[in-house]
């Protein structure tokens, strides 16, 4: 009887983790295209404040307040080592779209090292045997770690974010052309691709979204382009939105450029994937020599060495 029990148990328990692992993949595709739609959404508000928000300063100069807050901005931005939109652009291509992302970001870089000295003086501070110098350079050190450690951040996340970019592209440029060929505009290719790429990578999923929002709204495609590439930073999918600049200004095929484009990201991807299949055995070397050939030799000479050990 407690044997029945047991096998009930384990069984509905089983039972209940096949139905997770099947629901759970379909309530998390339902959850990303609602975040689509909610990005799409949140998108084209912005464009649609942004529009009224020229139409009533058509024929008004700036107010004062207006040109105090942008210098006062600037300035802050010439004081931690960036100017003009930089900081913008690096957010934007890390993925934080925020209108406070900047502000953030420039406090951070100011509250960091302070916090990081105060805790490095805090920690020498009860060392005995610790010069004057050597705590002052673990100050200096301290703060010098807590001023780069936000940029050394963003550039990590910039990275990660150009690499699953360019990996997942080459297959959304494909699926692109595909539409393209069909009939349907590009637009509507990229609104659709933007859905069925999501499985892929979220990332570039929410940049096609921002990109059909864009080009549904604003009056210049290019425009909406110029975006796309600024956003990504940089790779494949900047190279995308150059390329359809370009076939925009010069009343190119956009099926013919988007098929060259999609040739040669396949060729880059394929170049790739060979060159780190050619540079993993010199990685393996010291692994194998360390981890996997003394197993080996304890393997194979171990048994001789105990029966060695047991004819004395």
């Amino acid at each position: 009887m407690v044997d029945q029990n047991v096998i009930i148990i384990v069984s509905a328990l089983l039972a209940g983790l096949t139905f997770i692992a099947v629901v759970f993949p379909l309530l998390k595709k339902a959850e990303k295209k609602d975040r689509y739609k909610s990005l799409i959404k949140d998108r084209r508000k912005t464009l649609y404040q942004d529009a009224l928000e020229d139409t009533k300063r058509k024929g008004q100069a700036y107010q004062v307040n207006t040109r105090e807050n942008m210098a006062t901005f600037y300035k802050v931005e010439q004081m931690i080592g960036d100017t003009g939109a930089g900081i913008r652009k690096k957010l934007s291509n890390a993925g934080f779209r925020s209108p406070r992302a900047p502000l953030t970001y420039m406090s951070l870089k100011i509250a960091i090292p302070i916090i990081f000295a105060l805790l490095a003086f805090l920690y020498t501070q009860g060392m005995d045997d610790i010069t004057f110098t050597t705590q002052l350079l673990c100050v200096g050190v301290a703060l010098l770690a807590g001023f780069y450690a936000p940029e050394v951040y963003l550039k990590n996340v910039i990275q990660k974010r150009q690499q699953e970019i360019n990996i997942s592209f080459p297959d959304a440029l494909d699926m692109i052309l595909v539409c393209v060929q069909g009939g349907i505009s590009v637009e509507q290719a990229i609104a659709r691709i933007s859905d069925e790429i999501a499985l892929q990578s979220q990332i570039l999923a929410e940049e096609l979204a921002l990109l059909s929002a864009e080009m549904g709204l604003l009056s210049d495609r290019k425009q909406a382009f110029s975006d796309f590439a600024d956003r990504v930073g940089g790779g494949s999918a900047k190279a995308f939105g150059t390329a359809m600049i370009q076939s925009e200004k010069y009343g190119t095929s956009v099926s013919q450029a988007i098929r060259v484009m999609a040739d040669e990201l396949r060729d880059a991807r394929m170049a790739a994937a060979e060159q780190k299949a050619a540079a993993l055995p010199p990685k393996l070397t010291v692994p194998m020599i360390l981890f996997f050939l003394p197993p080996l030799f304890v393997a194979i000479l171990g048994p001789a060495f105990i029966k060695v050990q047991d004819t004395k």
